[in-house]
């Protein structure tokens, strides 16, 4: 049977729900062939993988370097996808660092304004399981606690009744880099860049256009196409820009795990919205890599 591909995947170094190696046996048992572990602003999950144990060894399955950056833009924030960069690289990892205070803090200034429009109150009790030894924290560590707290029912009510409305409150607060810094970090450390799941810009189809052309000029490499969050008119329209831009093209579930992302599955995405078997990005990788 051939493989499927997921190039974006989450542990427990940010916000999924599983460790790296859980994430990958999982990988194997749903048919995946090729991955990546794209943990948000962080890197500190796939340098843990040691594609060396006997369950990664027998399977066969190839594991590439990954990671999601929130990047600002003119317009607000993006998310880009970074891909086979050296996990060892000196000033990547310093970068990283403090990319990793940023997002902390941008999800905390989210906590504070939920305290300051809803009076719901996070005790250090709860920061602490926010953090949980994870190297990152983000949105959905937040809805965790307000399950908890009996607050809201599912991680979409959190987003929809709390977390949505106080992000774009604390919007212009956030630090995070200009989304040039990101292409030059990644790709001084030999990294390919990704648009990831561009219909979450909210952007029309001519401010993309103009948006990726843009970028493309600072060296964005693909666009991810397929995403859980995409349908088929919009993965046409990204498979025309890829086109039509020279871009790669990616695919990937965004998996968490179900607790963070119901029903969001690894290699098939949200109802097989996914399910890819080959991708220009992969052969690139292969490519770059002598595989």
């Amino acid at each position: 049977m051939e493989k499927l591909i997921d190039m974006h995947i989450h542990t427990n170094y940010s916000d999924g729900q599983f460790s790296p190696d859980e994430v990958i046996k999982m990988a194997i048992q749903a048919n995946v062939g090729v991955m990546a572990i794209t943990d948000h602003d962080n890197i500190k999950g796939i340098k843990t993988v040691d594609r060396n144990k006997d369950f990664i060894r027998e399977s066969g399955i190839l594991i590439f370097n990954g990671v999601e950056v929130n990047c600002k833009t003119c317009k607000g924030s993006m998310h880009v996808l970074g891909y086979d960069f050296d996990v060892d690289n000196i000033e990547l990892n310093k970068w990283f660092n403090k990319v990793k205070v940023d997002r902390n803090n941008s999800t905390l200034n989210t906590a504070r304004q939920i305290t300051s429009d809803y009076g719901i109150y996070f005790s250090d009790e709860d920061f602490n399981l926010m953090f949980n030894g994870k190297e990152t924290i983000g949105r959905p560590d937040i809805a965790r606690i307000l399950i908890m707290k009996g607050i809201s029912n599912t991680v979409q009510d959190a987003f929809d009744d709390y977390l949505n409305p106080a992000k774009e409150k604390v919007r212009e607060k956030n630090k995070h880099a200009l989304y040039p810094d990101c292409f030059k970090n990644i790709k001084d450390s030999g990294g390919l860049i990704v648009l990831a799941h561009p219909k979450t810009l909210l952007l029309n189809e001519d401010e993309l256009d103009s948006l990726i052309r843009e970028m493309k000029e600072y060296g964005l490499d693909g666009i991810e196409a397929f995403n859980s969050i995409h349908n088929m008119e919009d993965v046409r329209l990204y498979l025309e820009l890829a086109k039509k831009y020279d871009l790669l093209v990616s695919a990937g579930s965004d998996f968490h795990g179900p607790k963070v992302k119901p029903g969001v599955e690894l290699g098939h995405g949200r109802n097989n919205n996914v399910h890819v078997k080959k991708l220009s990005l992969v052969d690139e990788l292969k490519r770059r890599n002598g595989i």
